[in-house]
């Protein structure tokens, strides 16, 4: 395994892979693209997934006060298989925070 975050920049927006490594590593890498103006993707799959909760609630708490979370998104992935060899489900959440509110129009 390697021993870094994974950042992905994509044009408008980053996406960070939530994996082992302490949360404030993934909350480093998650304001620094907000700063930016750019909106946040965290992913995580399995025991990860309340470490990105985290990641996001610090991030909207403590750094970056006007942070919005705009969607959470949840679903299943058919994982490895087991060594019954039975494949395995392992949830994954997507949470798409943007860097300012937007203003709603009327």
């Amino acid at each position: 395994m390697k021993s870094y975050y994974e950042v992905v920049f994509m044009s408008a927006e980053a996406v960070i892979l939530v994996g082992r490594k302490p949360t404030m590593n993934y909350v480093l890498a998650t304001t620094m693209p907000l700063t930016e103006g750019k909106k946040v993707i965290l992913k995580a799959r399995g025991r990860a997934i309340s470490k990105a909760v985290d990641v996001a609630e610090v991030v909207r708490r403590r750094f970056i006060k006007d942070a919005v979370i705009e969607n959470v998104s949840i679903g299943t992935e058919e994982g490895r298989v087991g060594q019954d060899g039975r494949p395995r489900n392992v949830s994954t959440i997507e949470i798409l925070i943007s860097p300012k509110k937007q203003a709603k129009k009327k």
